[in-house]
């Protein structure tokens, strides 16, 4: 095997987030694709044509995994949006329920009392 499918192979490993060699949250660099493919850290060079490819590759690459990052700092402020809204709509429910309790004990005691005196046994005596 040519060793610049070994990179290709070590970048691709990088993308998915699950290398062999170096640390699953390593940022994709010229650097980290040379240890991933088991060769030295600045074996890849610009001045060699070929691995101009494989540089475009791990730059595109490197990009890429910074867009995560930022839509992942976007999703735990929407969350904790909703968790601060959520949080809201339960302790109104919560008041909400409160309250209708309180009237319903109040209705039956107002029952109750209007109607103990005007309450008629109908046994057979």
């Amino acid at each position: 095997m040519s060793s610049i499918v070994e990179y290709f192979k070590a970048l691709e490993r990088l993308k998915k987030r699950e290398p062999l060699i170096v640390q699953k949250d390593t940022k994709i660099s010229k650097d980290s694709v040379s240890l991933e493919a088991g060769r030295q850290k600045g074996s890849i060079k610009k001045s060699r044509a070929i691995f101009k490819e494989l540089i475009a590759a791990i730059d595109e690459a490197a990009i890429e995994q910074k867009l995560p990052e930022i839509s992942q700092r976007e999703k735990l402020t929407i969350a904790k949006a909703k968790i601060g809204n959520y949080r809201q709509l339960y302790e109104e429910a919560l008041a909400r329920e409160i309250m209708l309790i309180r009237r319903i004990y109040e209705l039956e005691k107002h029952l109750s009392e209007s109607t103990k005196n005007k309450v008629t046994s109908i046994s057979k005596k």
